[in-house]
């Protein structure tokens, strides 16, 4: 299989990465940061696959359609797509500057939009496929200080739900992960006990038990949360 992850060098994105490597899929990831695309791609080939990397901040429009024109120069078909780059800038919605709202719709709605528009038409072309978006607890939970937040991952659930309804009659798969408090970067510094949080590798281990369910079963949702926190 061909797997697209986008940010991938870190958290949850990196665990995906290396969990379907590890499964012998060929991998085309993206992330800002270039240093650390180089590194990570090296990480994945010793998994004896195939790796494409590409940098670019999907905040941006055109960045994103860059991003998918080169993933189609280099893998005639795509498998698997992960919607997970995303960023989280807490404050209150009554007191946040206007462009906290707006960078954080771009990347963590707009992005994934124009991501599953594009692959989504190539997968039901194919006859085949499945779109996993990270979405988040706070799609269906408010958060506190983090109005925005939750307001952009709502509508990335509402976005899974109308790709699932529309591409299934391709043959085409989707499925919404809604991950509760998870060991990333972003708890960094915390004093909370690391066993004590979802791990990233818990959200590669059940995307890839999704993917190998049989052909006639779709998981509309999967939420993960600690069992103590």
């Amino acid at each position: 299989m061909n797997a697209v992850i986008t940010g991938a060098t870190k958290g949850i994105g990196k665990a995906i990465a290396i969990k379907l490597a590890e499964k012998g899929c060929n991998i085309a990831i993206c992330a800002r940061n270039t240093a650390e695309l180089e590194v990570f791609s090296g990480e994945l080939r010793a998994f004896g696959v195939q790796v494409f990397s590409f940098a670019a901040d999907l905040g941006v429009k055109a960045e994103v359609a860059n991003f998918c024109s080169a993933v189609s120069r280099t893998f005639s078909k795509v498998d698997v797509l992960v919607n997970n780059a995303g960023t989280y800038l807490p404050g209150m919605l009554l007191e946040e500057a206007d462009d906290a709202f707006e960078k954080q719709l771009n990347l963590n709605l707009l992005a994934p939009y124009y991501l599953s528009k594009y692959f989504g038409k190539i997968m039901s072309d194919q006859r085949s496929g499945h779109v996993f978006n990270i979405c988040s607890v706070a799609s269906k939970e408010i958060v506190p200080n983090a109005g925005s937040y939750s307001v952009t991952k709502s509508a990335l659930l509402s976005l899974n739900d109308v790709c699932r309804e529309e591409l299934s009659k391709y043959n085409v798969k989707v499925t919404a992960i809604l991950p509760g408090s998870t060991l990333t970067s972003s708890w960094e510094g915390t004093e909370i006990p690391a066993e004590r949080f979802v791990q990233p590798e818990d959200i590669a281990n059940t995307i890839y038990s999704i993917l190998n369910l049989s052909a006639g079963v779709n998981v509309d949702e999967v939420t993960l949360k600690p069992l103590q926190f």
